[in-house]
């Protein structure tokens, strides 16, 4: 059996020590870590976490493993894939660091880079479990892109006081995380580009000089150069309390008409066929309910209607609420997925884990409801997420991290010749209903869209069975 390394074993026991796991469970914990190791020696598993967790549990279910067993194993490998998280790149923050020990901002980003990243959840602690690939101790460490740097400390602290303020007027209004980080991102490049001349002398000049040099020199996008302009507008006008002007001079990119990519009925089977569970039920969902990817993470058991065959989508996008029927062809799936979460509860409750995560103030409402069952995820996380704060472990959702790279797989696999995403099958639930001869404002409806215009781009995908031929009204 593959000794762990003694540095990676120090450093597993010092996890162990900080309370999270009783003392009479270390050595389990050591010995799953071990044959974790040897697993990966032994059999090569993919490079994603959840697969190299399910996969491990299942060959140890095979040797006749009990369920308590395989819980500890799991968390084993998910206190490990921390440590590996810490060791081998920086820390990505889920809230505002301190500013004693954060890079200058000048080292995190570049002035014509786009913001991107992937998404964290408000409040949770440090992550146990994510897609990306183990890295063991004899590869090579890599480096993590830090997505929250633009709210590190820097030399600054007018600018940093700038940005506190802005990220507070965006949480205030109960924006979405995508767009705290987005304006906090291009006010920390806009900081930058002025090298760093204080919040007090900035003018609108400055403004016109940087919408023009990211559009003339970087060549961004226009979907990136309106973003830019959008936060430095909100900047502005809610932080510095200063006139933006109309900048009717500064070169502005003029989006162009996008056509949705859909795919045939023939090629969503395709792609189902070629993906695991629980992701093929989640490209279901997508397009049988036409839900976008967050949406379809984010459900939790009490949204499920059964008797009625409906589903309750309750935090869509701008925090608007809307109901879809639930494709009768899925329905079996969808209580065998409920069953699962059932036993998955059952277990946390029995080990003392301190339940689901929840939005907002509903902990303090609701005190009992993060280890009630109906607010428990469809998709629970296979792994258990610690908070440090509180020493407990808490379960969060699958991420949209985990889905894509299955889905970038199944795609591949299935040699389809478009650019999938998980927003493509939203796309075609709009485009097959339009062709089934929906109304549109039915399927407007179904989609949660507050413009009918906005609708209207799938009459334009593809031949609709709605359009007719234009004939002369002599012809009638």
């Amino acid at each position: 059996m593959q000794p762990v390394p003694d540095d990676i074993l120090s450093q597993f026991n010092a996890l162990l020590d900080n309370g999270s796991v009783p003392v009479s469970l270390h050595d389990d914990y050591r010995k799953w870590l071990r044959y974790f190791l040897d697993y990966c020696a032994n059999y090569s598993p993919p490079a994603e976490r959840s697969e190299q967790v399910r996969l491990f549990v299942e060959k140890l279910r095979s040797k006749g493993q009990s369920g308590k067993s395989l819980h500890h194993a799991a968390h084993a490998l998910s206190l490990f894939f921390s440590l590996q998280s810490r060791v081998v790149r920086p820390v990505v923050h889920t809230t505002a660091p301190s500013s004693a020990s954060s890079p200058s901002v000048e080292k995190s980003a570049h002035s014509c880079a786009q913001p991107s990243g992937r998404t964290a959840q408000a409040g949770v602690g440090s992550r146990l479990t994510g897609p990306a690939a183990l890295q063991l101790p004899a590869q090579r460490p890599g480096r993590k892109y830090n997505e929250w740097w633009s709210l590190e400390r820097t030399q600054s602290p007018e600018w940093d006081g700038i940005i506190d303020a802005l990220a507070g007027e965006i949480k205030a209004r109960h924006y979405s995380r995508k767009t705290l980080k987005a304006y906090t991102d291009w006010s920390r490049k806009f900081q930058i580009f002025l090298k760093h001349k204080t919040p007090a002398e900035v003018s609108a000049a400055d403004v016109k000089t940087y919408l023009t040099y990211l559009a003339v020199s970087c060549k961004v996008s226009a979907s990136t150069q309106n973003q830019s302009f959008n936060a430095l507008l909100f900047l502005f006008r809610h932080i510095l309390k200063k006139d933006f002007g109309d900048h009717k001079d500064v070169p502005r990119a003029k989006r162009s008409n996008y056509i949705p990519i859909v795919l045939t009925r023939q090629e969503i089977d395709a792609v189902l066929k070629n993906l695991a569970h629980p992701y093929d039920l989640v490209v279901k969902l997508l397009y049988g309910c036409g839900l976008r990817l967050f949406e379809c993470l984010k459900l939790r058991l009490q949204h499920f209607n059964l008797d009625e065959g409906v589903l309750t989508v309750m935090d869509g996008k701008g925090k608007k609420a809307r109901t879809v029927p639930i494709p009768q062809t899925i329905m079996h799936e969808v209580l065998s997925q409920i069953e699962r979460v059932r036993a998955v509860h059952a277990e946390d409750i029995q080990n003392g884990y301190a339940g689901v995560f929840l939005d907002d103030a509903l902990e303090k409402k609701y005190r009992n409801a993060s280890k009630d069952l109906i607010w428990q995820w469809f998709f629970p996380q296979q792994g258990l997420t610690f908070l440090p704060e509180a020493k407990e472990l808490r379960r969060f959702h699958i991420g949209d991290s985990d889905v894509q790279p299955a889905l970038y797989n199944a795609v591949r696999k299935a040699r389809i010749m478009k650019r999938v995403t998980s927003h493509t099958f939203r796309h075609s639930f709009a485009t097959h209903l339009l062709q089934a001869n929906y109304d549109i404002r039915t399927i407007q409806e179904l989609l949660g869209h507050s413009d009918v215009r906005t609708t209207m781009i799938y009459t334009h995908c593809v031949p609709s069975k709605t359009i007719k031929e234009a004939k002369s009204p002599l012809d009638f």
